[in-house]
């Protein structure tokens, strides 16, 4: 049998050599953590390098995503379709091998991380999804879903805020399947962190109700394994390993110091790490004698085999539970979908009623709730207010995992995250609420969804002055825009219960990326469509009220301010005035559609434009044009009841009006 040093070092040679090919990178953290890899892969991760996606893997998130090279060396030595070219072009365009690890570039990778901390809270979100998913689909005798999500986690992980706001819930929620390991090495970029964090790990995380197993040598390979085998044998609580290491282990100049964090080590020191391993290999040459004991793919085969074996048995004695499993994990949509979907969106429109759009809300999870059981909801600690608890909604907050509901606290940034990571994971599509103004808090997490190109909901109610007399601190200005400006990410703001239902469809519907829904506090007016108009808001953007086939002005509107331009534009009509009421609810649909039917609704012809919304405005002048107008809220707000400040910052029919007869 090789020497577990030797398969550790492989994992160093291969880190230190991509690193210096690159001329960029991290060798420092690989480095020290390979003899925890090394013995993680080898004894403990339930993986088949050939089915990545298989069902009951474990999980493995490398949350100090800087020391990618790591589990790109760890895939590519246990059989994962990562070729040692793909090694060779770490950190070059179009690799299979980026900077910092990216979901959907290399096979085995779970999660994008590199953000510090996210990637602890997305594990957190893993961990969650598994236990869910055990208490629904789990039988006597059938334990099809079981197994654990490990997590590599450093100093500047456990810096970041946001790695309190999960692992104190993980604590709470006794995720017993997640197993983290710190990466105890006291260095970070600027050097030793004596001057800057000094907390009492062990002591922080034992309060969040984690089991920890304390001062491990991480290279000490029987000492992790028996770390491993203590965590893996307490399932009541989520466990820390706290593992102390020696960044850039093996250099035997710039080991131990910050040196070796960030930058690649230089010809001279690879050069005398080889002398000093005894690793008489060029780079990126690994022996078949090392790959020989690495290889996963056999073993990895088997342990997938006796499972699907599991699952056949477990299919036979519930068929309806296996195929609802599969469909969940496939992230299909249930039979009869898009016509029970279709049918509620007429019901609410003959319906027709009057509502604050955040209740509006609810209202179309009453009626899309029922159909989709993977749906998990959630607030930060706001639910009376976001009206997201609907029904159908069973709280796990008591310990009972049969729920599809959780009260996150006032934990923004670490429920964006976790969510994500229930996506990531499969089987649950999780839809998670607050305030818009505290999107910001989430800011990350939201754009690493849209990175990731995952389904993602994010409930945003308040969303404008019209939260009232709570004043600018609640109320949002640039958050609408500002959300719009994020790739691959979809902004709905309706403006009554119609587009409100259609914005959630959009949103369970869209598997390229998440998407916010944008709800009002304060009462909306319904709008009366034809069927024509309600097949519009799909395309996010459509012709509500419109008084000649070619109209003189064009008013564009986003939620409650459509019910403000349509009273406008019906009294400019009868003034004489061809005026066109155009209802944007999702820019980014819109911007999807043909060219002809953007012209249909925004003729180019017709240059005199107004966009009205209750958010910072520039973004609207992509539609408007220079010579337009744009009614927006260009400042902060102010504390007063929410009709009172659409008035004073001139959100109402008369400007609007005024405005069209300023346009020359």
């Amino acid at each position: 049998m090789t020497d577990r040093k030797i398969l550790a070092n492989a994992i160093r040679f291969l880190a230190m050599d991509a690193v210096q090919q690159a001329n960029s990178g991290h060798p420092g953290a690989p480095m020290g953590m390979a003899d925890i890899a090394e013995v993680l892969y080898n004894d403990f991760l339930k993986h088949n390098p050939q089915n990545p996606k298989w069902i009951n893997r474990d999980r493995f998130v490398m949350s100090n995503g800087h020391g990618s090279m790591l589990p790109y060396a760890a895939l590519h030595l246990s059989g994962y379709d990562l070729s040692m070219d793909d090694i060779r072009n770490f950190r070059q365009l179009h690799s299979k091998t980026p900077g910092h690890p990216e979901y959907g570039y290399t096979p085995g990778i779970e999660t994008t991380t590199g953000p510090l901390g996210q990637g602890i809270a997305n594990a957190v979100g893993m961990a969650l999804s598994e236990k869910l998913l055990a208490e629904q689909f789990n039988q006597d005798n059938h334990a099809i879903i079981d197994h654990n999500t490990y997590v590599f986690l450093g100093d500047g992980c456990l810096m970041e805020g946001i790695s309190h706001e999960a692992c104190s819930l993980a604590g709470t929620l006794k995720l017993g399947k997640l197993i983290a390991v710190y990466d105890d090495n006291n260095i970070s970029i600027d050097g030793e962190v004596d001057g800057w964090f000094t907390d009492d790990t062990p002591a922080r995380f034992r309060a969040y109700g984690w089991q920890v197993i304390d001062a491990v040598d991480g290279h000490d390979a029987a000492a992790m394994k028996t770390a491993f085998e203590s965590a893996l044998a307490n399932t009541e609580q989520p466990t820390i390993i706290c593992a102390k290491t020696v960044i850039g282990a093996g250099a035997p100049n710039k080991a131990g110091s910050h040196d070796c964090h960030g930058a690649p080590l230089g010809a001279d020191e690879i050069l005398a790490t080889r002398e000093t391993l005894n690793w008489p290999h060029p780079p990126f040459e690994i022996p078949d004698s090392i790959y020989a004991a690495w290889d996963a793919k056999t073993k990895g085969a088997e342990i997938e085999d006796q499972w699907q074996q599991q699952f056949d048995a477990y299919a036979s004695n519930h068929p309806k539970l296996a195929a609802e499993l599969l469909r969940r994990m496939a992230g299909e949509l249930p039979e009869g979908w898009t016509e029970a979907v279709t049918a509620y969106v007429k019901e609410t429109a003959d319906a027709a009623p009057q509502m604050a759009t955040r209740k509006a809300s609810k209202h179309a999870l009453e009626g899309l709730g029922p159909l989709l059981p993977e749906f998990f909801g959630g607030s930060a600690d706001l639910t009376p207010s976001n009206n997201t608890f609907w029904s159908g909604s069973k709280s796990i907050n008591d310990g009972d995992f049969t729920g599809n509901y959780m009260s996150y606290g006032v934990r923004e940034f670490a429920m964006t995250a976790i969510t994500n990571g229930m996506v990531l994971h499969g089987g649950m599509l999780p839809y998670s609420a607050t305030f818009l103004m505290f999107s910001d808090y989430a800011r990350n997490a939201l754009r690493m969804a849209a990175l990731m190109k995952i389904r993602n909901i994010f409930v945003y109610t308040h969303d404008s002055i019209g939260v009232g007399e709570d004043g600018p601190t609640h109320q949002p200005v640039e958050q609408t825009p500002t959300l719009r400006m994020i790739p691959n990410m979809h902004v709905w703001r309706p403006c009554d219960a119609v587009e409100s239902v259609v914005a959630w469809q959009a949103a369970v519907e869209k598997t390229d990326g998440p998407s916010c829904l944008l709800f009002t506090r304060q009462g909306v007016d319904h709008q009366t469509r034809t069927a024509a108009q309600i097949e519009g808001i799909y395309k996010g953007g459509y012709t509500l009220i419109n008084t000649e086939a070619t109209p003189e002005i064009i008013v564009i509107a986003t939620g409650s301010e459509v019910g403000i331009a349509a009273k406008a534009v019906k009294q400019l009509s009868s003034e004489g005035v061809a005026a066109r009421l155009v209802s944007m609810p999702c820019a980014e649909t819109f911007e999807q559609q043909d060219q002809a039917y953007k012209d249909s609704v925004l003729p180019p012809t017709v240059t005199k434009r107004i966009a009205v919304e209750a958010a910072q405005g520039d973004f609207w002048y992509k539609y408007v044009g220079l010579g337009g107008k744009v009614i927006s809220q260009n400042t902060f707000g102010e504390s007063a009841p929410g009709n009172v400040l659409f008035e004073h910052f001139d959100f109402t029919v008369e400007k609007v009006i005024e405005t069209a007869q300023s346009l020359s």
